[in-house]
């Protein structure tokens, strides 16, 4: 859960305070000098047009603003635990990424650079970022993992709302796989409402650990209610596995 900056400002000590204050002064200083889309179109505008002096302004524009060097944002960010404590860190690191308008380049970069607790909080935070779904490769790759911590944070509202169908049905069975709670995925009875392939898999998944005589989590039992239709009972699923005492 993400705690809200009046939130954190009562609960944070006064250095923390103060270093948040800075940080997040340093991310949006850092977003309103970024270049937005109608700078670029203006640029390649100009280019076009032969504009020499403008062009080499542009390209100098470019240049102080190179894609390859991390703003001061993205050092407070790695940072957040060691000033804030490790209770908030997900918090402030959200907070930094919104207050910067992160782009792809430093989400992804920060992911692929971050530690388990880094990389929590970008999949925390993408859905409150204007990526649209450029930032998939993160969450597949996160569902790729054996950590539950990045498997919990990577089927949030960004993957509810991005993630193609198979996709998503799959990050379900992850879920379940690795023990994660399904509650933990955003949005679980709208998509799953009427989804007769999930209800096929989560079936076929209860099958199998009846046969190996192994219990039928009751989180599949509930995912699996799910997947009914409106006005429709859920589907059944295999019989419990037989106890010793049985």
């Amino acid at each position: 859960m993400l705690t809200s900056r009046e939130e954190l400002d009562a609960e944070l000590g006064e250095a923390a305070r103060a270093w948040l204050d800075a940080a997040l002064a340093e991310a949006a200083d850092d977003a309103a000098r970024s270049p937005t889309a109608a700078d670029d179109a203006a640029r390649s505008e100009a280019a076009a047009d032969g504009a020499a002096r403008s062009g080499a302004a542009a390209d100098a524009s470019r240049t102080a603003a190179s894609p390859y060097a991390s703003p001061s944002w993205e050092l407070r960010y790695a940072a957040a635990g060691r000033h804030c404590g490790q209770r908030h860190a997900d918090s402030v690191r959200s907070l930094l990424l919104v207050e910067a308008r992160a782009p792809l380049a430093s989400v992804t970069r920060l992911y692929d650079q971050g530690t388990a607790a880094e990389r929590r909080a970008v999949l925390l935070t993408l859905h409150l970022l204007d990526l649209g779904d450029t930032a998939l490769p993160l969450v597949e790759d996160a569902l790729r993992a054996n950590d539950t911590r990045l498997v919990a944070a990577a089927v949030g509202p960004y993957a509810a709302d991005h993630l193609a169908p198979h996709a998503w049905r799959h990050a379900v069975l992850k879920c379940l796989f690795t023990e994660v709670p399904v509650a933990a995925v955003a949005r679980l009875a709208d998509r799953a409402r009427g989804d007769t392939e999930l209800a096929r898999m989560l079936t076929d998944f209860a099958a199998e650990r009846t046969a190996a005589g192994r219990p039928v989590p009751e989180d599949l039992r509930t995912a699996l209610a799910l997947t009914a239709p409106a006005g429709h009972p859920a589907p059944p699923t295999a019989a419990p596995a037989p106890t010793e005492e049985s």
